[in-house]
């Protein structure tokens, strides 16, 4: 597994919030956010190293006003029923960070290729900034897990799931699973978002990112047990300390906003997430385009949970 030669090293240089979606026919799609925040670009390989140097595609570019028009953050790849869908996050050129969740949908059998049809926003049970939505399915259910704002609780962003009725359309009430409450959820900002789903040992986790974007952005994991009923918050627990941060052996700051995929063997889980080489950043960090892709794999302890700092050897 060429991949784990790369620990430690950024495969993608200033794709931050980067998604590898591994595909049944063998072929990696990789995703991520682009440092303009202009459009959304796929590309594809048959290995996760080999990403690095695959011809991106624009796929979809932002609205000139109005919806979608601005800041598009975060989007992800799913293959759905025979659908390709793209979720992402998007603002607009004259609200500011209004961001709210949109869909695309391509019927194509290489995303790469045909059109992508625009399905609209999700409408979420109430009105309000929220993003990086993801999805999965249980037990023939399928599920959105996403980050919003509530006027009524203090902060920023927490983590919420729902039914789906159908890929761009949540059923029932959403659910919070999640909100800023250790002081490490808090710095700079009271943030859950980023959320990423990996099942395994009869347990579902989801990690998740927290706090400020800067150097203090680390992993944090919400874990259920996979017979429990996932639209119940009762049934999610939080680690009490972030699972993933900053390290300044390693030089990696502020990573976060991870997604999961599977090695080229089938079986070695592996975690995708962003991060810095830099601790210092001048200004918004938002406006600092360095924060690069990295893979590592990911280990497992004995108890059945994600082990993220296991490190092989390069």
């Amino acid at each position: 597994m060429q991949f784990t030669q790369n620990e430690g090293k950024a495969i993608i240089l200033q794709r931050a919030d980067p998604w590898i979606y591994k595909h049944v026919d063998g072929w990696y799609y990789f995703t991520a956010t682009e440092p303009d925040y202009n459009y959304i670009e796929l590309r594809r390989s048959q290995t996760i190293v080999c990403l690095a140097e695959a011809e991106p595609v624009a796929i979809w570019h932002k609205h000139e006003s109005g919806e979608m028009s601005a800041k598009i953050w975060a989007p992800e790849i799913h293959f759905i029923a025979g659908k390709w869908y793209v979720y992402f996050a998007s603002g607009r050129t004259d609200a500011g960070f209004a961001h709210r969740t949109y869909v695309l949908e391509n019927e194509s059998a290489n995303p790469l290729e045909g059109e992508w049809t625009e399905k609209g926003k999700i409408i979420m049970n109430w009105e309000s900034f929220n993003l990086d939505a993801t999805t999965f399915e249980h037990k023939g259910e399928r599920y959105l897990v996403w980050a919003q704002n509530d006027p009524a609780i203090k902060g920023n962003t927490n983590l919420y799931i729902a039914a789906m009725e159908n890929p761009w359309t949540i059923r029932g009430t959403q659910i919070m699973i999640a909100t800023p409450e250790y002081d490490w959820e808090k710095i700079g900002y009271l943030v859950n978002e980023g959320p990423a789903v990996i099942k395994r040992s009869g347990s579902i986790f989801i990690s998740y990112s927290a706090s400020a974007t800067d150097f203090n952005y680390c992993v944090g994991l919400l874990t259920a047990s996979e017979d429990s009923d996932l639209l119940d918050a009762a049934s999610w627990t939080k680690s009490p300390e972030p699972v993933f941060k900053t390290d300044e052996e390693r030089g990696q700051y502020g990573p976060g906003h991870n997604g999961f995929t599977v090695a080229e063997d089938g079986e070695t889980d592996v975690f995708v997430y962003h991060a810095r080489t830099y601790k210092e950043i001048e200004g918004d960090p938002l406006h600092d385009p360095n924060r690069h892709t990295f893979v590592k794999q990911l280990h497992w302890s004995e108890d059945g949970s994600p082990d993220f700092n296991g490190w092989n050897k390069g």
